[in-house]
Parts: structure tokens; C-alpha cells; sequence
């Protein structure tokens, strides 16, 4: 049998053991499923103006990179602002930042 952990048997206790306040709140939101911080892959969007590229930050301004191509070098950077969406100044794909709450 696997030995183990958990803090109350002498073991190393997990992020998820001893994890409080916002930490306990992310880890939780990100085991429903919920991506609060934008990390998981997402679906592809068109980047058009009605299919723009889908954002979601915790706050009013998050800062985004675009990779315009496959094998492009340089990555744009655009800053996102609640309710307004945004261009990249290279390629022209949209981006439009959406509101994630930490559940």
C-alpha cells in the first residue's frame, strides 16, 4: 500500500491540506472546473469582432500576449479593460476580457 500524506500522520501536508483565505478559494474553483486565472487551454475563437478571443480575469485590467502565428518570434502584448474589447496592433484579432469570480 502507497504510504501516506497527509499532515496528521507525520507526512507533508498537500496545497490542498494546507491552503487558506484566496489559495483555498482558487483550488477550489479550479476543481470545479472554473478557470480563474486563464491557464487551461481554451477553445479556438475566430479573433473576429463577433468571435472575439475570450479572456477571463479576477480584475478591471489583465495584460494579454498575442503569438500572431504558429512560428511567429515575437509575442504583442495588448491590455485588456473590463467592458471594452481590444485589437492586437500586428495580426487585428480580437480580444474581450469576461468576468471570473472566485466561487
Amino acid at each position: 500500500a502507497a504510504g501516506s500524506r497527509e499532515a496528521s500522520s507525520g507526512g507533508m501536508a498537500t496545497d490542498e491540506e494546507q491552503a487558506t483565505g484566496m489559495e483555498r478559494k482558487v483550488l477550489d474553483t479550479i476543481k470545479k472546473g472554473v478557470d480563474p486565472y486563464g491557464v487551461f487551454p481554451s477553445k479556438p475563437y475566430g479573433g473576429t469582432k463577433d468571435d472575439p478571443h475570450l479572456v477571463p480575469s479576477l480584475t478591471d485590467v489583465r495584460l494579454v500576449g498575442c503569438i500572431c502565428e504558429e512560428d511567429a518570434t515575437e509575442t504583442y502584448y495588448v491590455w485588456l479593460h473590463k467592458d471594452k474589447m481590444e485589437r492586437c496592433p500586428s495580426c487585428g484579432a480580437h480580444f474581450k476580457m469576461v468576468p471570473c469570480e472566485v466561487l
